[in-house]
């Protein structure tokens, strides 16, 4: 089911919490909105689910039907929520059954939903317990198949891993991922979780304060942000001042406190004008011949399990990061040790400095 959102706005009194939200989410695409807290993506979820309708201006539609003015229950959604939404006092079966009693299906029928939805999620064997006897991750399973036994034509998840402890939330995100390309739903994801976002997503909206920055495939989001809130939402980046100096199709040059940068031409991006150069911690080495180098000392060192991290000052007071990746073999440079940092133009970004 392909979902469209035109100029979709929602306030609450003073605040507007949507502002013009425009989307196209193809069919069995699993698409991402990413943001901080209250950046407006649970809201545009909800105004999707039918929560909130209509929006105080402009439209939603499931392929070619206006949805924005019907109630959720005409929209054939699943919902999945964060705080799982399980009723305590029924079992795994009552609570993935309870959807389908609703719509007043028969017997025959429900049973046949529901153990399919078990083999989905894995969960046969357990559909007699309660949900106080099961793990984070097994509620949440529970909540995944209680949306699917409804044979929803979207599936919404809003941040359904956020309660769960990191090696779980790991394993149940490859399942929905794994489970969601397997029945080609159409799905929509919120999350604050970058990596998360990246890992699971065919496309990610990024969101900052109503309204949406970038729309892109993980790729093109890490390695080609809109801008700086992107480029600083999503990842780690180090970010050079300065102004641009020269810049064609193929490159730019940017006047900063450590001299010339060279770059890769961005969006925007106007000679004579301030702009920033983005760089990833990843993408700086030392020692290494590059496009860029400059010299400094080791201000700091992180251990950070597959790599190393380095915080390198330059005697102008900038500091750039630099990650090893191969800390194993890397034996670690002391504090106040003089080292060259050097960075290749291609993985240097220009931005507007907005």
């Amino acid at each position: 089911m392909r979902i469209a959102l035109r100029g979709v706005v929602k306030r609450f009194g003073a605040v507007t919490a949507v502002d013009g939200a425009t989307l196209d989410i193809t069919d069995g695409e699993l698409f991402t909105l990413l943001g901080p807290s209250g950046c407006g993506k649970t809201t545009l979820l909800r105004l999707v689910a039918g929560f909130y309708r209509p929006p105080d201006a402009g439209e939603i539609r499931f392929g070619e039907r206006r949805v924005d003015a019907l109630p959720p229950y005409e929209r054939n959604i699943g919902m999945v929520f964060q705080n799982y939404a399980l009723w305590p006092h029924m079992t795994v079966r009552a609570n993935i059954a309870y959807g389908l009693r609703l719509r007043k299906l028969g017997a025959a029928e429900i049973a046949e939903r529901v153990e399919r939805g078990l083999r989905q999620v894995n969960l046969r064997g357990l559909e007699d317990r309660y949900p106080g006897q099961l793990s984070g991750g097994q509620q949440q399973r529970v909540a995944l198949a209680r949306a699917l036994v409804l044979n929803p034509d979207i599936l919404l998840l809003d941040e359904p891993l956020s309660n769960l402890d990191a090696k779980i939330r790991e394993q149940v995100r490859e399942e929905i991922r794994l489970l969601q390309q397997a029945l080609r739903i159409t799905t929509i994801y919120v999350t604050h979780d970058q990596e998360e976002a990246l890992s699971l997503s065919d496309r990610v909206a990024v969101m900052r304060d109503g309204r949406i920055q970038q729309v892109a495939a993980p790729k093109a989001l890490y390695e080609r942000p809109a801008n700086r809130f992107v480029a600083e939402f999503v990842g780690t980046n180090n970010f050079l001042p300065g102004v641009c100096r020269e810049r064609d199709e193929h490159g730019a040059v940017v006047e900063t406190a450590l001299g010339l940068v060279r770059g890769r031409p961005g969006d925007g991006v106007v000679v004579g004008e301030r702009c920033l150069v983005a760089v990833r911690p990843e993408n700086v080495t030392l020692g290494a011949p590059a496009d860029n180098l400059f010299d400094g000392r080791v201000a700091f060192v992180s251990y950070l399990g597959n790599a190393l991290r380095y915080e390198v000052e330059m005697s102008t007071g900038v500091v750039l990061k630099v990650d090893v990746g191969d800390a194993w073999h890397h034996e670690t440079l002391a504090i106040g040790r003089a080292v060259r940092v050097g960075f290749a133009a291609t993985v240097a970004l220009t931005l507007r400095d907005e």
